[in-house]
């Protein structure tokens, strides 16, 4: 590995002049600069990947905003998003926020400061205000952040509708809603399907955080207050695993007592006991095409702002019954 002095010898400048121009401090004449730069890269000298980006002019870094990882939905998606970036040279730095905005800010300032190429953003805080002022190629995914900066999400809305619909061609005719948090506009859509073909056999909904344990509480609040109910659609796989617990622990029957869907299709629903009927979200798909759009961005190929909308589809299993006739 090439060390500063090195670096120092083949700019044919002193190794004060290096420190200042990767430090940014200090007078340094253009000629000496750029001969400093074209030696960093030369060199592969690196104490840091910025050094050499200065000369290059990019980082072959994205930033990926997750707000929680221990949520199988999103170790998946960040799965095809890192496969997509290493095809093209690129490698990704995973931003775990815990769902807390002071975090998320911290790690736009990190990612800022390593010269990130793009973002990826799965965030919860769409209204940070940051994402209003960064100049760099984005792209939303899951999520909607604002008008202008791209977006890749599933058809939540129709993702509710058919959720609604299985549960009344399956036989139940009281059904609840566990919505997932109301400030995110895509989770919002499921909810908007559901209720609306759900109509009048709607009889019990609240909400819950994408969190095991917020979703254990909101399904034992929903059960003591909306039960007996018959068909229920969770805002996420999750949110139905802490149904069926509860479910089990009522010595309620699944799916003859009550009929139980998901929504994202994660590996999480084949462990259920029974196995999860739920939405599936092609999350690789939606994961390739982020990156995809962010590399054209980052490429400046058609930087006109775009939406894309996925199509879901429903993957039968063992919380809902056979189709009636």
């Amino acid at each position: 590995m090439a060390t500063i002095k090195q670096v120092a010898k083949h700019a044919n400048v002193s190794v004060a002049t290096v420190s200042r121009v990767m430090n940014k401090s200090g007078y340094v004449s253009e000629e000496a600069k750029e001969a400093v730069e074209k030696a960093i890269a030369e060199l592969n000298y690196a104490p840091n990947r910025v050094a050499r980006s200065l000369y290059k002019k990019s980082s072959n870094l994205i930033g990926l905003i997750m707000p929680d990882i221990t949520n199988p939905f999103f170790p998946q998606l960040a799965r095809a998003i890192e496969d997509v970036a290493n095809q093209h040279g690129y490698q990704v730095v995973l931003c775990n926020t815990d769902e807390q905005l002071e975090k998320e800010q911290t790690y736009l300032v990190a990612l800022q400061t390593m010269h990130v190429d793009g973002l990826i953003i799965t965030t919860n805080h769409s209204h940070n205000p940051n994402y209003e002022t960064l100049d760099l190629p984005m792209v939303a995914l899951d999520r909607i952040v604002k008008a202008g900066i791209d977006a890749v999400v599933s058809d939540g809305y129709e993702g509710g509708k058919l959720a609604a619909d299985t549960l009344l061609q399956r036989g139940a005719t009281r059904l609840a809603h566990i919505a997932g948090p109301d400030h995110l506009k895509t989770v919002k859509r499921r909810t908007e399907g559901f209720v609306e073909v759900a109509g009048e056999k709607l009889v019990g909904m609240t909400e819950s955080t994408f969190t095991f344990k917020d979703a254990l509480k909101a399904s034992q609040e929903l059960f003591d207050h909306a039960w007996p109910f018959d068909g229920i659609f969770a805002a996420n796989d999750v949110i139905a695993a802490a149904v069926l617990q509860e479910a089990v622990r009522r010595n309620i029957r699944v799916p003859e007592e009550l009929q139980v869907i998901g929504y994202d299709g994660i590996e999480l629903g084949e462990m259920t006991s029974p196995p999860l009927t739920t939405i599936v979200q092609p999350i690789y798909e939606m994961g390739r095409l982020a990156t995809e759009r962010l590399l054209d961005l980052i490429e400046k190929k058609d930087t006109r702002p775009r939406e894309m909308l996925l199509p879901v589809t429903l993957l039968e299993r063992h919380t809902t019954k056979r189709k009636e006739r």
